[in-house]
């Protein structure tokens, strides 16, 4: 029988510092140690978060010899040529080779999307079998997805941002993919409740109705994670059996890709 083709999970948004990478590497060693082929396409060349993060990765592998499991992975870059037509016909043909080489070999391809709206990030959209977009708890990451009224908390008008995935999802549509899985993650939540969590809630819980996107709650804030980055580690790479704080962070990944219904 004939391997399908890969998974593609998308992680997209126009908003930067909401854990988008920290997010990404969890859910790729989650997926990795289930034991799942997993590729990476960076598509922020720029900043290059998620690329960092898996060279830290590999630096930590040969210097310590430590046995952990590590994806594939491959930065693209925005091309530069003179005129829009020509830089999006580069842009596409490069993003092609890097599927061509990845989707038959992997299970799953990870694709980490820029924080602005570029020609590769709608590519990717387009591609996504599942989007997770990432988002503080607040009204100003909100904005990501619509614009809310002051008074009754409503949602008056939607974002370019979601204009652009419901375009993808016609997109796929149109070519007879199945449906986009969009995933909506309340990410570096706090440990405490507050009445702008609530208010949060009430209007994510009338947008996901309008704009047919599930939300789930993310990865608390923690300072493990930050610790981690220079080495290039996740929580699930560590023994946490001496700290209870470790062990509700290992549980916090495991149920939110549970959630992803991925595997």
């Amino acid at each position: 029988m004939d391997k399908k083709d890969a998974h593609f999970i998308v992680l997209g948004n126009e908003k930067g510092g909401t854990g988008k990478s920290t997010l990404a590497m969890h859910i790729i060693i989650c997926l990795l140690k289930a034991e799942k082929k997993v590729s990476v396409i960076d598509l922020d060349s720029r900043q290059k978060s998620v690329a960092r993060y898996l060279h830290n990765r590999q630096s930590h592998i040969a210097s310590s010899g430590a046995d952990i499991v590590m994806p594939d992975f491959m930065v693209i870059a925005q091309s530069t040529a003179s005129s829009l037509k020509d830089r999006e016909a580069e842009d596409q043909q490069n993003f092609q080779k890097v599927l061509a080489k990845f989707k038959s070999a992997a299970d799953f391809v990870v694709i980490d999307c820029p924080g602005n709206d570029t020609y590769l990030s709608r590519l990717a959209h387009a591609l996504a079998d599942t989007l997770i977009t990432p988002l503080n708890d607040s009204f100003v990451d909100l904005d990501l997805l619509g614009e809310v009224s002051a008074g009754d908390f409503q949602v008056k008008k939607l974002s370019y941002y979601s204009e652009m995935v419901w375009d993808s999802r016609k997109f796929r549509a149109a070519s007879g993919r199945p449906p986009m899985d969009w995933v909506v993650v309340r990410n570096r939540l706090a440990s405490l409740g507050s009445r702008n969590n609530k208010r949060v809630h009430t209007v994510l819980d009338a947008l996901q109705k309008r704009l047919m996107f599930r939300y789930l709650p993310g990865l608390y804030e923690r300072v493990i994670y930050k610790e981690l980055f220079p080495s290039g580690l996740t929580i699930l790479d560590i023994n946490s059996a001496n700290s209870l704080s470790n062990v509700a962070a290992k549980q916090d990944v495991r149920a939110l890709v549970d959630s992803l219904n991925l595997i």
